[in-house]
């Protein structure tokens, strides 16, 4: 029998209360080893530079370099790490920040423990994850932000350029967007940057709530 995958994790939290229950629940799990924990953002960056990890849990809110400016840079030194935010802030420009900087996921402290246990294994999987408190609200903000592009424009999309706006917003990566299309990843970006320039959208973000309005996808 198969060893099951064990997923490498970086605990990034200033909170030495905070990161030791993490460490002790996460730690339990057969499924997860801690290979790095940091307290402040620089080192964070460090840690997933060194270990490269599959998933990051990270703090906006820790000294030095700020949760936002470590997330770009983890994303940049390790980029297949996931990253997960784990955070206090539930306002619209800490949410939009940050999933405009490549978060994964969004997970509130206040949630419980089995809910981070949700939020860690669908984005492991490859799917984004925002906790429920404030779900309704990110999807509101990106549909009136992202979706300036004429309604009518999307019944003008190939059905590749739809394959893709769909994988996108599901939260794949272009190297398994790629594989599952049998392109290569180059004409995936390009076929990416192409359909955000024809719907008049900029970012990932829009993207996904584009495909949200248009029924593509669900949260």
């Amino acid at each position: 029998m198969a060893t099951p995958k064990k997923y490498r994790l970086v605990i990034a939290e200033d909170h030495s209360l905070m990161r030791d229950g993490l460490r002790s629940l996460l730690g339990s799990r057969p499924e997860y080893t801690i290979v790095g924990e940091a307290s402040e953002g620089r080192e964070a960056i460090r840690c997933a530079d060194k270990f490269q990890p599959d998933l990051v849990l990270l703090d906006l809110s820790m000294p030095g370099t700020n949760g936002i400016d470590a997330l770009k840079e983890i994303k940049r030194v390790s980029a297949q790490t996931r990253v997960l935010v784990l955070t206090a802030h539930k306002d619209e420009e800490h949410i939009l920040a940050a999933l405009k900087a490549g978060a994964d996921g969004y997970f509130l402290k206040d949630d419980d423990a089995s809910e981070l246990l949700t939020a860690l294994k669908r984005v492991l999987g490859g799917e984004r994850f925002l906790s429920p408190a404030i779900a309704t609200k990110v999807v509101a903000s990106y549909l009136v932000q992202g979706t300036s592009a004429d309604p009518s424009v999307y019944e003008l999309l190939s059905v590749r350029e739809r394959e893709i706006l769909k994988l996108v917003a599901e939260g794949k990566r272009t190297r398994d967007i790629a594989e599952y299309l049998c392109l290569s990843p180059k004409t995936v970006e390009r076929n990416r940057t192409h359909l955000m320039k024809h719907l008049g959208l900029h970012s990932i973000a829009a993207l996904t709530s584009y495909a949200i309005e248009k029924g593509l996808v669900t949260i």
